[in-house]
């Protein structure tokens, strides 16, 4: 998701910065390169040698002539990025007015006037962040088109924003913005369907890349609405379902807006990566008895992909086809068969036994090709989400 990007990562003087190395390690894991900045009060809380070994780079301390916060900041700097985490209200207001006593203040002067992309993490306590002063310098510096990554309000803090959360804000910060403008309705994860008040029917999908799918899509700029089995993502507005039927009613919902002339959905394109119950049964009001044989009845669910074609003849549509016979034609043939049942953009094909995994194998299958593509459900999703943009492009 950062493979390549340089991150010069300032530091400063929050408890927060405990924080900061597994932050940089993420960072790197991401495929970024990092270099640390710290202001004098950070050093006090964390070690520069700690974020050295973090980011396997040499920490800057303090301005020298070397002019550092040009080298990493300005324009012909070596950053892609300025991020700021933890960023203090005395680091943010700072910013706002321009004052510069700080190596992550000078940086942070630098990188604005030389229209460097900046994405800042607050952490302070409550009362802080709920200052009217900080709250204009938060509104102020925002206005420059700089990046907050909202904190945890948690115990009367203002807490700094989980990992995964400022990663995805970097890469948002410095990923072309293909999807701009766009909304994206992503489906993932497992339906369930209920046997009794305590019994489920439902599979063995874990939601990896659905939420890969919607993550990669909001990077590049969408607006993400994820339907899931699963509680709230930062990246996507979030819709909570169970069952098949829920998920199918909650994707029409979200696609069901209209434009001015009342002729086109609000949304530009749908995602179906959730493995959909096939089958449901008539629920028992009570607990069934454990011991007894019984025998379900099975009834089809409706089909979430037949209900948006039928209601969006014209919306582009990605499916996606688990199967367990582990021969790529047969795979290849029902995705083919879905893809032209439904009149797909392009589907997804892979074998059952990548779910729950992190890897993956899958086969991209349109009207006129098919390719393969292996790796990691992440970089999955970043795959998809550019086949997305071509797809609504053209």
């Amino acid at each position: 998701m950062l493979d390549g990007v340089n991150v010069a990562l300032g530091v400063s003087g929050s408890i927060a910065a405990v924080k900061v190395v597994e932050l940089a390690h993420e960072l790197r894991r991401q495929g970024a390169n990092v270099r640390g900045v710290m202001t004098e009060s950070a050093q006090g809380i964390i070690h520069p040698w700690a974020l050295e070994f973090a980011t396997g780079n040499d920490v800057v301390t303090e301005l020298t002539g070397r002019v550092e916060h040009v080298e990493l900041c300005g324009r012909d700097g070596w950053a892609d990025v300025l991020l700021l985490a933890p960023a203090t209200a005395n680091t943010v207001g700072k910013i706002a007015s321009a004052i510069d006593d700080t190596p992550v203040t000078t940086c942070a002067t630098t990188a604005l006037g030389a229209d460097l992309p900046v994405v800042i993490a607050p952490a302070m306590h409550e009362p802080m962040y709920d200052h009217p002063g900080v709250l204009d310098a938060i509104d102020r510096v925002e206005s420059w088109g700089v990046d907050f990554v909202d904190p945890r309000i948690e115990e009367g803090k203002a807490k700094i924003a989980t990992e995964d959360a400022i990663v995805t804000a970097t890469a948002r910060a410095t990923t072309e913005r293909t999807l701009a403008g766009r909304h994206v309705v992503v489906t993932s994860g497992a339906t369930a369907e209920e046997i009794d008040p305590v019994r489920i029917l439902t599979n063995r999908a874990s939601g990896k890349t659905g939420r890969a799918v919607a993550r990669a899509c909001h990077v590049r700029g969408a607006d993400v609405t994820l339907v899931h089995d699963a509680g709230d993502i930062h990246y996507a507005d979030t819709v909570t379902v169970e069952s098949a039927a829920e998920m199918r009613d909650a994707v029409l919902a979200a696609v069901g807006g209209t434009d001015a002339d009342g002729d086109a959905p609000a949304a530009d394109v749908v995602v179906s990566a959730a493995a959909i119950s096939d089958y449901t049964v008539e629920a028992a009001a009570e607990k069934l008895r454990s011991g007894d044989h019984r025998t379900l009845e099975l009834e089809p669910t409706p089909k979430l992909l037949d209900g948006v074609r039928e209601a969006y003849p014209d919306l582009p549509i990605v499916g996606f086809k688990a199967e367990t016979s582990g021969d790529d034609e047969k795979m290849v043939a029902a995705a083919r068969n879905i893809l032209e049942r439904t009149d797909l953009a392009f589907v997804v094909a892979n074998d059952a036994s990548v779910m729950g995994d992190d890897e993956t194998r899958t086969l991209f299958v349109d009207a006129d090709e098919v390719d393969e593509f292996s790796g990691s459900k992440t970089a999955l999703g970043g795959a998809i989400a550019d086949r997305i943009a071509v797809t609504v492009r053209d």
